[in-house]
């Protein structure tokens, strides 16, 4: 049985090439939102109570393989995963996105973080399209001078910023959509998630002229990676 860590689409579309080829998987969802897109197979959601967890449901489960197919940015599940299958000895195989590449009428700025990209606010603009996560809105919270538009699947829970416009929606989303959003900010913020499913707000800004920060990714187990789904398949029958 193939243990798919996931929740991205990337991971939905994995369980469903593999299930279509007779593999058993199982998926595993963090619950951290309301309402999922459930991937087809057999789901858990939840916590596996870090590496040591992870480790014993490996053992108890006889779990052939492991497919983290989790967000760029699920720093702790990613750790965890290289971890429980050290101990166990079970393959692990990263199933990673590629990033997004800025282009030459791009104008972006990098952050090493949240916190960078909150530093760097207040020298773009007073009005600002947050599309990081809910998670990381606490980052921002301090910066009373500037006005926030919000955009997240669930609703956040304090500490946010003052002045803010909270706009609960899902993806994907098109161009047009997002051009509207852009004229009424400065500048847009967001992770690089990679992938087209949230890239419409970087077109978007291009076409603008509106400046972006870009969190970059942060640094994850050294494991064998793959950039794409069928990757991800082959690597898998060849268990």
């Amino acid at each position: 049985m193939i243990l798919i860590l996931g929740g991205t689409g990337e991971a939905r579309q994995l369980a469903e090439a593999l299930t279509e080829r007779e593999v058993r998987v199982v998926s595993s969802l963090a619950g951290r939102v309301a309402r999922p897109r459930l991937p087809v197979g057999e789901v858990r959601v939840g916590g596996f109570g870090g590496p040591d967890g992870l480790a014993r449901y490996l053992r108890e489960n006889h779990i052939d393989a492991v497919v983290d197919a989790t967000h760029p940015f699920a720093e702790r599940i990613g750790a965890n995963a290289a971890k429980a299958a050290e101990l166990t000895q079970t393959p692990l195989l990263r199933l990673a996105r590629p990033g997004w590449q800025a282009g030459p009428q791009d104008v972006w700025h990098w952050a090493d973080d949240l916190a960078d990209a909150a530093r760097q606010l207040p020298g773009l603009g007073d009005r600002v399209f947050l599309t990081s996560g809910r998670q990381g809105l606490p980052a921002f919270a301090h910066l009373d001078d500037l006005w926030f538009l919000i955009r997240c699947v669930d609703p956040p829970e304090p500490p946010l910023p003052r002045y803010h416009e909270l706009l609960l929606a899902r993806g994907p989303y098109g161009v047009a959509a997002e051009r509207a959003l852009l004229d009424r900010v400065d500048v847009l913020v967001t992770k690089d998630s990679g992938g087209p499913q949230t890239s419409a707000k970087l077109t978007a800004a291009r076409e603008l002229g509106k400046p972006v920060v870009v969190v970059r990714r942060p640094p994850r187990p050294d494991t064998e990676t793959a950039g794409t789904v069928p990757e991800a398949v082959e690597w898998v029958l060849h268990r």
